[in-house]
């Protein structure tokens, strides 16, 4: 009996290192087919067009409030512009961790291995990524606002002990969130053709990294008290996450109190829709990962992703 059990065990593990290897060498044929350089591929030369959004008006954290309908036209691209910068420097400090929670999730695995290989290639997009989002923040003329100062000091701590859940638990919802924003950005002709192009290389790529993040958590196995605590840390990551993506200096920009303007899209039910439509596909991966439940699901609904 006990030896068919370690049969089957060996059997499913065996299978799932096939996957795996499967998976990774799909991903860098096709990271050799189509990848970019965000320095070459970008015209950081051009203008911006005149009296274009950097980001859909309805996708702004305002939208709707009497805040917004106190801006001029003007003000609100500029609230958009600064919005856009928020978002990316927060997505330079996600990356940032992500790149060393991979290097350490290779760091003892066979570097010979397509599996390890791949989660190399995806720490040099990473790099580009980074330095695509800074450059884009510095040619729009916006500060790097950054997560605030508990979020990058918390980033420490994670970035050193995070497991195998939080780091492709992580990975996930962070690149779907900014996926499903930058998808409409990228086919959006009405915005400023800067982000659409920033927004096309990262989906593009970023497509990869939610592939091989999405199927290391469905080879992951948790028992039941393991489970809980995968999910509280979980929890954690989704709320710092999300409330870090607008900084509250961004309302500065357009003369609004930053401590009223954070207010005003904390409350607002139009900022608190789009954040949970984008998050519905990852929040239902993460569930379906056993990453949701009782244990987190408060922290989720404090992060105003469900």
């Amino acid at each position: 009996m006990a030896t068919t059990a370690r049969t089957a065990t060996t059997g499913v593990l065996e299978e799932r290192h096939r996957q795996r290897r499967r998976t990774a060498e799909r991903l860098l044929a096709s990271s050799a087919k189509l990848s970019f350089d965000p320095l070459k591929d970008i015209d950081w030369d051009a203008e911006p067009v005149p009296g274009a959004h950097w980001i859909a008006p309805e996708h702004t954290s305002l939208y709707g409030t009497g805040l917004w309908a106190g801006l001029t036209e003007e003000q609100r691209i500029e609230l958009g512009k600064h919005e856009v910068a928020s978002v990316a420097s927060v997505g330079i400090w996600f990356e940032e961790i992500l790149m060393q929670m991979l290097l350490r999730h290779a760091y003892d695995l066979d570097p010979t291995s397509a599996h390890v290989q791949y989660a190399l290639t995806e720490i040099a997009d990473e790099c580009r990524h980074s330095v695509m989002f800074a450059r884009m923040i510095a040619t729009m003329g916006a500060p790097a606002y950054g997560p605030g100062r508990l979020a990058q000091q918390l980033g420490r701590v994670f970035k050193a002990i995070s497991t195998h859940s939080q780091t492709f638990g992580g990975t996930m919802y962070v690149e779907e969130i900014l996926d499903a924003f930058q998808r409409e950005m990228m086919n959006d002709e009405a915005l400023q053709p800067l982000v659409r192009q920033v927004s096309r290389i990262h989906v593009i790529e970023e497509s990869r990294h939610i592939t091989y993040a999405r199927e290391e958590l469905q080879r992951q196995d948790l028992g039941f008290v393991r489970r809980r605590v995968e999910q509280l840390l979980m929890g954690v990551v989704v709320y710092f996450a999300t409330t870090r993506l607008i900084h509250p200096r961004v309302y500065a920009a357009v003369g609004i109190d930053p401590a009223a303007g954070a207010r005003a899209a904390r409350e607002n039910p139009h900022w608190r829709a789009a954040k949970t439509a984008k998050a519905a596909k990852v929040v239902g991966v993460l569930d379906r990962a056993g990453l949701v439940g009782r244990t987190n699901r408060w922290l989720l609904r404090a992060a105003g992703v469900v």
